[in-house]
């Protein structure tokens, strides 16, 4: 005889969804869970390690950036050569330190004193309007004169010339390789402040010279020189106010006397 159905035991579950093999009847089965339900620790424990291994990286890591942008100063030296060193801005500095101080120096020697002489007499300042020869043969005249080249900013032209002059007075071999040597650097050098206006043809005339300078070294540039004062300056400064208020205080003296 077939057997009534069993009723289904309570919760639904049936016979078949009883325990597990090998369990016992009065153990309650394992629950599997969920996907859901995990908590995933081996990853979180994964990102608790990166988080703080960032933690602990980053002091470091800034103070290697500050380091480094502390370095800007430095760092132009990399940019031009790997052997380069940022001494050599300072060097720069200096050098053109050295360019502005000697050029204020040049500045503050002032203007050197002039020949000493007697006061001119009226006779020759009427002398110097004859000719130029009249005027630089006398030291009043040629101190005259040289006021008036301070005036034009070319005063150099007349401290060459004097120069010239007091080499072809020298006869110690040492002495006039010396003075020739300081007239060079003073008035001949491109790089000097003082330098004059010479032409080609003369300056090589001169650097063939000063393999052996002499009295005569620098001949052919005071003559180009004295020629350039005598038609340009000199017929300004006889008109200049100069040489004129000179000329009526004299006038002037010798009628009162």
């Amino acid at each position: 005889m077939r057997r009534a159905a069993e009723p289904p035991s309570p919760g639904g579950e049936s016979a078949s969804a009883g325990p597990a093999a090998g369990v016992g009847a009065g153990t309650a089965a394992p629950r599997v869970p969920a996907a859901a339900d995990i908590p995933m620790g081996s990853e979180r424990t994964e990102m608790r390690k990166r988080q703080m291994a960032a933690t602990q990286e980053t002091p470091g890591t800034v103070q290697t950036q500050h380091s480094v942008g502390n370095r800007g100063p430095n760092a132009c030296c990399f940019c031009w050569c790997c052997c380069c060193s940022c001494s050599c801005l300072t060097v720069r500095n200096q050098e053109e330190e050295r360019a502005r101080r000697t050029s204020h120096e040049l500045q503050a020697e002032g203007i050197p004193n002039c020949e000493e002489s007697p006061a001119p007499t009226l006779e020759e300042v009427n002398a110097w309007a004859q000719s130029f020869d009249k005027l630089m043969l006398t030291p009043a005249g040629r101190n005259a004169f040289r006021e008036f080249l301070r005036t034009e900013f070319s005063e150099e032209n007349m401290l060459f010339w004097m120069a010239c002059e007091e080499l072809k007075q020298e006869s110690n071999k040492s002495v006039i390789e010396e003075k020739a040597r300081l007239i060079y650097e003073d008035y001949i050098s491109i790089l000097s402040p003082k330098e004059v206006s010479l032409d080609s043809r003369v300056r090589e005339v001169i650097n063939r010279n000063m393999l052996e300078p002499s009295q005569h070294t620098f001949d052919d540039a005071q003559l180009q020189i004295y020629t350039l004062m005598h038609r340009d300056s000199y017929p300004r400064f006889m008109n200049s106010a100069i040489y004129k208020d000179l000329l009526r205080s004299l006038s002037e003296k010798s009628i009162e006397a």
